[in-house]
């Protein structure tokens, strides 16, 4: 490798490592934040930043459908990548990918609160994912979301494109954790007919920080260590390596 690419890389992971470090230490404050503020009851929420966790329900007229799939749920988000090749490399492309949701209930043992998912942070696991390619035909559900969007699976020659399909939804009935917002809910009549707290709604609030997760938080918090841990040791790593590789370019070490 050149010097010019071994400093431009050096560069590179230098940006990378600060990214990384700083990212780590979100994660640790968004633990520390869990830790900190106690899951409330439905019944006993608070305006200002709370945690709940419980069920999704589908509010009325408020259920949607996933593109690929087709299952009902309130909130998908969906990606459609292409392979492509570079030489003797290649990367995945993404050529398409959509997200909506809507506004739904979540229910635990003492009430409903409404909840509008836009602007939250969505962590859910994938809950459909195919991979055509040579030989492989994506099935007839996925031909079918594609077709109204001028998506083709097939090359000029009529080869199959090595392609995949990601979907993730929350459907009803999921178990859901979400630290938002409560405040004031902009539908009091229509929520207060099936909710105990129907004059709230958890939403995105000043605090900027809205996360909707389907793990539990015993779950969250050991997924959030890692991430704090490896972000800030990672990225020491690699800010310390580029900046003695840098050094070492530029004849100052």
């Amino acid at each position: 490798m050149r010097i010019d690419n071994i400093f431009a890389a050096s560069l590179i992971a230098l940006v990378f490592g600060f990214y990384t470090f700083f990212q780590g230490f979100k994660w640790f404050k968004r633990k520390r934040l869990i830790e900190d503020i106690p899951t409330s009851k439905i019944r006993s929420i608070a305006m200002g930043l709370v945690e709940v966790f419980g069920e999704a329900i589908p509010a009325q007229n408020r259920i949607l459908k996933s593109p690929i799939t087709n299952n009902d749920c309130v909130y998908y988000k969906y990606t459609v990548e292409e392979y492509r090749s570079s030489g003797k490399s290649g990367k995945w492309v993404t050529i398409d990918s959509g997200e909506r949701g809507t506004y739904f209930y979540l229910k635990d043992d003492t009430g409903f609160v409404l909840v509008d998912p836009k602007g939250a942070e969505i962590d859910i696991p994938v809950d459909f994912e195919f991979k055509c390619g040579f030989g492989t035909d994506p099935p007839e559900q996925v031909k079918q979301f594609l077709r109204p969007r001028g998506i083709s699976f097939e090359d000029f020659f009529g080869i199959n494109k090595t392609m995949r399909f990601r979907e993730y939804f929350i459907a009803p009935k999921d178990k859901l954790y979400i630290m938002g917002t409560a405040g004031d809910n902009p539908f009091v009549e229509e929520a207060s007919e099936q909710a105990e707290t129907g004059d709230v709604m958890i939403q995105k609030g000043e605090d900027n920080i809205y996360y909707i997760s389907d793990r539990s938080e015993k779950e969250l918090l050991k997924s959030m260590k890692w991430k704090a841990v490896l972000g800030v040791f990672g990225g020491m790593l690699l800010i310390v390596g580029s900046l003695f590789v840098i050094l070492i370019y530029s004849g100052l070490v």
